[in-house]
């Protein structure tokens, strides 16, 4: 029998021996650092792009108005036909006007035939008063009949010439290749009479169209300054592509050419207006389309990171990078144009800083992580 002393003893040592484990099993260990991934950024060239939106135009429309007076005799088009320059869309009756024609035709015959006579008149008169045997008075006589009759017939040819216009205007012709609105006037009206003009229907050009749109300020004080650099003037950005694109479509599916850039700026809006031209063969574009714009400029060195690395607060946008100490740093950035799924950051970093591209969430700024190398493709 073991004495109750011993016994004791044996408790109170298995007891305190199992306290010890205890707190060696419960002693706090630090969890590892959060995993992430990092990447430095993708140095490529990149072309970038001035972006605007602009309005569609046409270069010529034209009002069709009746320049005389007469009926409408035809109309030689359907409402909304495409025609050619010169093409025959109205007659207003030309009667009147071949009569007025041939008037003046007999006017110049019998004026033609009077000046014959006065010149010759004047001669005989030029002889007689060489030879002294004709008065001065008479001389004077014949040589003012002769010049009226020269005067006499110079109205006439000018009213035959007017005759002629006149007559031309009654046949209203396509001026340009162009649509033809509808008719605003019916067969047998009576047009081009009164002192208010008369319009028959316009005329719309769509091959080519013009895009309009406008530049800020700082953009066109940035592309000076560029050029300056480069010791080109704004005259050298006339005949840039300029890539256009509807709202509803993907892209910019249509190219023209940058063709006029105003002298001035807008002192109200602060923007100078720009203007391109673009080929419109199958007439796609109408005036007035609202439209994206963009121009190419010269392909540039960049740093790209993906689009998804890129935070935003109060401040601004921002990416988070892990220094040399594995540190995570909240670094402010200038974002550019997005290229694919990579975005340009035009200032806050250098080809060298490690950007946190997986793992977001799990990088808080001033904590240790474990950063894992990645890598960025390079954009198409």
């Amino acid at each position: 029998m073991v004495p109750a002393g011993s016994a004791r003893a044996t408790v109170l040592f298995a007891f305190a021996f199992t306290l010890a484990a205890c707190g060696e099993n419960n002693r706090y260990a630090a969890p590892p650092p959060p995993k992430v991934t990092v990447a430095v950024p993708v140095e490529q060239d990149v072309t970038r792009y001035f972006d605007a939106t602009g309005n569609t135009a046409a270069v010529n429309s034209v009002d069709l108005v009746a320049r005389v007076a007469g009926f409408v005799q035809a109309i030689n088009y359907k409402d909304g036909d495409f025609v050619k320059k010169g093409t025959s869309l109205f007659t207003i009756e030309p009667e009147p006007y071949k009569l007025k024609v041939q008037s003046g035709k007999a006017a110049i015959t019998s004026a033609e035939a009077t000046l014959k006579q006065a010149q010759a008149e004047f001669q005989r008169q030029a002889d007689l008063i060489t030879r002294q045997v004709s008065t001065q008075a008479n001389y004077d006589k014949a040589l003012a009949q002769r010049d009226s009759a020269q005067a006499d017939l110079q109205t006439a040819q000018a009213n035959e010439r007017q005759a002629e216009i006149d007559l031309g205007y009654t046949d209203v012709t396509a001026p340009f290749d162009g649509v033809v609105s509808a008719r605003q006037v019916s067969i047998g009206q009576f047009v081009g009479g009164g002192t208010t003009t008369t319009v028959l229907a316009t005329i719309v050009q769509l091959d080519p169209i013009w895009v309009n749109f406008n530049a800020s300020e700082r953009d066109v004080l940035q592309v000076r300054a560029s050029l300056a650099s480069r010791g080109e003037t704004i005259a050298d950005l006339l005949g840039l592509p300029v890539e256009v694109g509807l709202q509803t479509e993907a892209g910019y599916p249509h190219v023209g050419k940058l063709d006029y850039i105003a002298p001035t700026v807008n002192p109200a809006t602060g923007t100078l207006a720009v203007r391109a031209t673009l080929p419109n063969v199958d007439r796609f574009l109408l005036p007035g389309y609202f439209v994206r714009v963009r121009i190419p400029a010269t392909p540039q060195s960049a740093l790209l990171v993906p689009d998804v690395a890129l935070g935003s607060d109060q401040a601004g946008r921002y990416v988070l990078v892990v220094n040399s100490n594995n540190v995570v740093e909240q670094r402010k950035v200038e974002p550019g144009q997005l290229v694919g799924n990579l975005r340009v950051i035009d200032k806050g970093l250098t080809k060298d800083d490690r950007v946190v591209i997986g793992g977001i969430v799990r990088a808080i700024p001033g904590q240790k992580v474990d950063a894992v190398q990645g890598s960025v493709a390079a954009a198409n």
